[in-house]
């Protein structure tokens, strides 16, 4: 069988998951808050028990966010969580903990793993390290550019996955820092409503023209990208590359913005995959996706035409 890359993305319900998949995504991130950090929805066990079985007949992965900071409090549920999630038959665990992987590797030896570390996994040699311990996929730093990206593909021991569109998370502190805020303005959050649909942004008085979305939740703050991340006219240069998955993050968009970045995408994969040589973008892919993005958020290429920044 030839390249065919991976079409990955996130989804806040398994109406979304079902409208994404039928858009063209072939894999899921899903997850909880208790394991999983930065998630559009929660999924429960059982919610992710569904997702499989809509899945797996088609040929689309599930895989579980288990990236969150982990603490003493959370290491003895962690196995049995883990074995659940085998159980269910989802196809791969994302990491950052060591702990996850150690959990894994122990009572679940064959389920695959993805190394996420945020911004530090940006080069070949850490990624092979936890290759060797037991990871099958890295997640690629966002901050990291094309040319490091498509460099680093001839030296990997194991798969790529690359972020290609939607915002990304640029802080994070487990404190509670929008209810303290609140607290010392003298404005109480009422049904302590600080999450993903307060619809709240922090605004920099040198650039008052970006918002930056800020929510709260059991992880602690988290503070967005005010602009977007869209790659989508240079999809070919990582495609030619080797890269294995490509993720849509759909966090705080809609489900009818999320579907047309997908079919996008898809469009663009099975373009490239049809006929590598004959190749060529279409500004056209891009038209829905235009139509739908809020305009207070530029359309960018993130860092992938930077100097190194991480």
């Amino acid at each position: 069988m030839g390249y065919k890359p991976e079409l990955l993305a996130t989804c806040s319900t398994l109406d979304e998951l079902k409208a994404l998949a039928q858009a063209g995504c072939d894999a899921f991130l899903l997850g909880e808050e208790k394991f999983g950090m930065r998630l559009p929805g929660e999924f429960t066990p059982e919610m992710i028990a569904e997702a499989v079985a809509f899945a797996h007949p088609q040929d689309i992965k599930i895989y579980v966010c288990v990236n969150n900071l982990m603490d003493n409090e959370v290491l003895p549920s962690l196995p049995g969580y883990l074995e659940q999630m085998h159980e269910i038959g989802v196809d791969g665990i994302e990491f950052g903990d060591p702990s996850v992987l150690m959990q894994a590797r122990r009572i679940l030896p064959n389920l695959p793993l993805h190394w996420n570390a945020e911004m530090t996994s940006t080069n070949h040699g850490t990624a092979n390290y936890w290759g060797k311990r037991g990871a099958t996929r890295v997640v690629l730093a966002r901050e990291l550019n094309m040319d490091e990206i498509t460099g680093m593909m001839p030296h990997l021991d194991v798969e790529a996955q690359v972020q290609v569109h939607g915002m990304t998370n640029i802080y994070h502190s487990k404190r509670s820092l929008v209810h303290s805020y609140m607290a010392n303005q003298g404005r109480p959050v009422e049904d302590d409503r600080v999450g993903l649909d307060r619809g709240l942004y922090l605004i920099e008085a040198e650039r008052r023209d970006e918002l930056f979305p800020i929510y709260e939740d059991s992880n602690g703050t988290h503070i967005m990208s005010s602009g977007d991340i869209c790659i989508l006219e240079d999809l070919h240069l990582m495609m030619e590359a080797g890269v294995q998955s490509f993720k849509i993050e759909s966090i705080l968009k809609s489900t009818a913005y999320n579907v047309a970045a997908a079919k996008a995408y898809r469009t663009a994969i099975d373009t490239f995959i049809a006929d590598p040589e004959g190749y060529a973008f279409d500004e056209a892919w891009l038209d829905e996706i235009r139509e739908l993005q809020d305009p207070r958020r530029e359309l960018s290429f993130g860092f992938f035409y930077k100097e190194q920044v991480y």
